[in-house]
């Protein structure tokens, strides 16, 4: 299985020190070492890094540990292949353009039959079930608004999409176009929301520890979400098995 790490903030935010245990689960502290991705949006924009092979010992990753890119949002992957080679093009986070916005995609899991579901308008470049998820919610997204629906019309489709996929199998992923950061969860998946009173934090898979007060401002707000907690001194919340969460800005929606 791969793992999963997402970021919703209210103001440009460093994951630097998320990544940095996420990338050690890319083939040392984990065995996820054929693949990685990360994405970062920037207003409409969206810059992405993606490798085909182990993050923990890839240098590309270890710029992304070094470069204080900040972002809002942020979509990344450690890959362990089940179905599809290892492959630049099998390699999460996905992207797509649709209306006027990059979306980004990346899955955990395995769905059976999803490469039965019809496509109309958007198509895979690899061969993974995720990808094909993944261009089924674009295509029916697409077919059933011609334009940006509200956010509320928006938060019930995606919803019921992610219910749909999550009969097929295992569907843990995270979607997103800059402005929401959407969670779909099978079985596992956590987040963590630091705001004030800001503390300290340590990595499990690091010697690593940031004391966020001196990192951030009293309005600062960001939550982080990953398939298995990435520090062991703070309280993760585990989302519900077969359910559905939207972070915006930062904030917990539902």
């Amino acid at each position: 299985m791969c793992e999963l790490l997402g970021m919703s903030a209210n103001v440009p935010t460093d994951i630097r020190f998320s990544f940095s245990a996420l990338a050690k689960r890319g083939g040392e502290t984990g065995p996820h070492k054929d693949g990685w991705g990360i994405s970062f949006y920037e207003q409409k924009g969206c810059r992405s890094f993606h490798e085909p092979n182990a993050s923990a010992g890839s240098e590309l990753a270890q710029l992304m540990k070094n470069y204080p890119i900040k972002s809002r949002t942020v979509i990344a992957h450690v890959r362990k292949a089940n179905r599809g080679r290892v492959t630049l093009e099998n390699t999460h986070p996905f992207t797509r353009e649709l209306w006027g916005r990059a979306w980004t995609f990346a899955h955990n899991g395995q769905l059976k039959g999803i490469k039965a579901l019809p496509l109309s308008f958007f198509r895979p470049i690899g061969t993974t079930d995720s990808e094909h998820a993944f261009c089924w919610i674009i295509d029916q997204l697409c077919r059933t608004y011609t334009d940006y629906p509200s956010a509320a019309t928006l938060d019930k489709e995606i919803k019921r999409l992610f219910h749909v996929l999550r009969q097929m199998g295992v569907f843990n992923a995270l979607l997103t176009d800059g402005r929401s950061l959407y969670a779909s969860c099978s079985k596992k998946l956590c987040y963590i929301t630091r705001q004030a009173p800001f503390g300290t934090a340590s990595l499990i898979d690091e010697d690593l520890k940031v004391d966020f007060s001196t990192e951030t401002t009293p309005d600062d707000r960001v939550s982080v979400i990953a398939t298995q907690p990435l520090t062991h001194d703070e309280m993760w919340t585990p989302l519900p098995p077969d359910s559905s969460a939207i972070f915006r800005n930062g904030d917990f929606i539902a």
